[in-house]
């Protein structure tokens, strides 16, 4: 799906947005030593910081990461910078702690840039907990990828448009979000997207067809045969039963999968088993979810 151009209490949202803006910034590299991946570096800056590294007993060769942001969520003037390099032949998953809420803003935008950058034989997994835009906020997201030869990153981007539970739509505000990969100077992938709070492409079959949730997975890096793509294809209709629309795209050197439906556990719980198939049948790797999700 592409999208066309262009909680918490409004009180609660007005004392939050008179304090001074976040700054923060996250610097990962990680490494292989011994056979075994570790960060050597691990820099924030509030409000953002690092828990301890863990190693999942079904894949004790990953090196998994959560990002804890201590504000709770972002308002208009917050800017988030992170950098996470993956050197040659290591195995990361980064995933954040919690949802990340953009509240409703007075006008200035929430911004967030990510650099990934991969390198020869790696294997990156940045699987980061949805996004919950609040009605009237204003988000604006860069995510950019370089793959090495050889070095494989796999991804997804889950968005909640509006408090849907308590029945709050995306009147106002809007959401930016740009992902481009790239390999030794070629695009592999660029998807630029846009939606503008009370548009009509909150009802567009074209866009978001009036659901609240939006979401796209992605691997690069990786040959994706026929055959894998028509098992992910049967796999995927016999299990799905979750109101929402689905589908998944064959790409030179990978796939790409879209979401949107009612539910961002539903997304999260379709690309998981994306994941997972993709893990074990064509990756090599171990099945495994990862604890800080609850699940």
């Amino acid at each position: 799906m592409t999208l066309a151009p262009p909680n918490s209490s409004p009180s609660l949202t007005i004392n939050q947005q008179s304090t001074a803006a976040w700054q923060g910034t996250l610097e990962l590299c990680f490494a292989k030593t011994n056979g075994k991946t570790f960060p050597v570096k691990s820099y924030g800056t509030s409000p953002l910081r690092v828990q301890r590294p863990f190693y999942p007993a079904a894949a004790p060769e990953n090196c998994q990461s959560v990002i804890v942001h201590t504000a709770g969520g972002m308002v208009g003037g917050d800017q988030l910078d992170m950098t996470v390099t993956a050197e040659p032949e290591t195995q990361v998953l980064v995933t954040t702690a919690a949802a990340h809420k953009v509240y409703r803003s007075q006008g200035d935008w929430a911004q967030q840039t990510i650099q990934l950058k991969v390198g020869a034989g790696a294997y990156v997994e940045w699987l980061p907990q949805e996004l919950i835009l609040f009605n009237g906020g204003q988000f604006q997201q860069s995510l950019r990828i370089d793959l090495e030869p050889g070095g494989i990153w796999l991804g997804w981007e889950i968005t909640r448009f509006g408090r849907s539970a308590r029945g709050e739509t995306l009147k106002a505000g809007q959401w930016r979000s740009q992902t481009e990969v790239w390999q030794q100077g070629m695009p592999l992938w660029i998807d630029r997207q846009q939606l503008v709070g009370g548009s009509e492409v909150l009802s567009s079959q074209n866009g978001l067809a009036g659901y609240p949730v939006a979401g796209a997975f992605l691997l690069l890096g990786a040959v994706i045969s026929s055959e894998h793509l028509n098992a992910l294809r049967e796999q995927l209709d016999s299990s799905s039963s979750t109101p929402g629309e689905i589908g998944i795209t064959q790409l030179e050197q990978g796939l790409v999968a879209r979401y949107r439906g009612l539910s961002s556990q539903s997304a999260r719980q379709y690309f998981v088993s994306i994941w997972q198939y993709l893990r074990t049948q064509v990756l090599g790797q171990k099945a495994y979810v990862p604890r800080v999700w609850g699940v």
